[in-house]
């Protein structure tokens, strides 16, 4: 799978993931071969390009899930982008409510774990794709922490507009993707504010929403000014989720981290980040999966066979150039060998045969 930007695109190239409108309905499937009237309505819808599958390659697979999965990102980020417009004039957000309402209902409350699936990012669309990431993987998070409805629907309306006010920093400094250098700073931090100026109470944004982000900016900025103590659970629930999506986002200039790289960092800083907020993300999404693909330390490649709920960096996994099973739940084992990244591909998910894979799984 390889990404393609718009005005790249030729006739007959084959879609890797789907496409829906705005509305959430499939415009086109996976495997769709590109019409000069398809290229011509990606470019009309705005999107920068899109997910292309190589000549030879095979579909990946996505269950129900992903797939809505991504239909329900696509919806929620056209209507956040009409709510952040209508704040920035003044207005009443129409749909933000209800964007806050369906995440939480979708992911509030989730007894298994999320496929969650990165999009890739433009400095047209970077805000509202991360804020939307943002307040999904909170209220993942918030439910497996035990917080009720009623919190996690502030939760995810502060997440949603936890960076409202960088729609009005500068082209050149927005393009950075908070990689902001030290004289940005200030301007960013002005920017933010003058944002929460706009999140009022008579427009439907309850004061805790306003509150939480204040904190958050605080802690992102000037994190000496406000003690551990004294931050609400929204706000340390917020640095974890927005410190994840940074990290894994897909970007236009720059490769992301892998789920392993991001969690080996949150593991690293869980004193800092909470380590229970930092165990709930990981108990919320899926990182080291049956079927992933991965780069040991020994410098050999191999299967994700089982996965290790207790321990999510030391799974069992079968070693492709020797067919050798690790067990890095083994101390003795993790002492020679470990996982050292997910192998570099635009989409880890591959085609396992189950019955291999089930024999694998079964052997100790």
């Amino acid at each position: 799978m390889i990404f393609v930007k718009s005005e790249d695109l030729k006739y007959g190239m084959r879609l890797a993931k789907p496409i829906y409108n705005k509305m959430g309905v499939l415009l086109y499937e996976r495997n769709t071969k590109l019409t000069m009237q398809g290229i011509e309505s990606v470019k009309n819808f705005g999107l920068i390009g899109l997910y292309i599958l190589e000549p030879a390659e095979p579909v990946p697979p996505m269950t129900e899930e992903d797939l809505e999965f991504e239909r329900f990102q696509t919806m929620s980020i056209f209507a956040l982008k009409d709510d952040m417009g209508a704040l920035f004039k003044g207005k009443e957000p129409l749909k933000a409510a209800d964007v806050a309402f369906m995440i939480v209902k979708n992911y509030g409350s989730m007894t298994t774990k999320l496929n969650f699936t990165q999009n890739l990012r433009s400095s047209e669309d970077y805000i509202y794709k991360h804020s939307l990431n943002v307040a999904i993987l909170s209220c993942l998070m918030a439910g497996k922490l035990g917080m009720g409805f009623s919190l996690q629907t502030n939760l995810a309306l502060a997440a949603l507009f936890h960076d409202l006010g960088k729609l009005g920093l500068p082209f050149e400094i927005r393009v950075k993707y908070d990689d902001y250098a030290e004289e940005d700073i200030p301007i960013v931090k002005k920017c933010l504010s003058e944002g929460l100026n706009f999140l009022k109470p008579d427009l439907g944004i309850p004061e805790k929403v306003n509150q939480v982000i204040a904190q958050w900016h605080k802690i992102e900025f000037e994190p000496d000014s406000i003690s551990e103590d004294k931050l609400y659970q929204e706000t340390k629930i917020l640095r974890v989720a927005n410190v994840y999506d940074t990290l894994t986002a897909m970007k236009s200039v720059e490769p992301m981290l892998s789920d392993v790289a991001a969690v080996q960092y949150l593991l690293e800083h869980k004193d800092a980040l909470g380590e229970a907020y930092v165990g709930a993300l990981i108990d919320s999404i899926h990182i080291l999966y049956e079927g992933v693909c991965v780069e040991l330390t020994n410098k050999e490649k191999a299967l994700v066979i089982r996965e290790n709920k207790e321990d999510v960096l030391r799974p069992m996994v079968l070693d492709f150039a020797h067919n050798k099973l690790y067990d890095l739940s083994n101390d003795r084992t993790y002492d020679s060998v470990q996982i050292k990244d997910i192998m570099k591909t635009m989409d880890n998910r591959i085609v396992v045969d189950e019955a291999l894979l089930e024999e694998y799984k079964n052997k100790r």
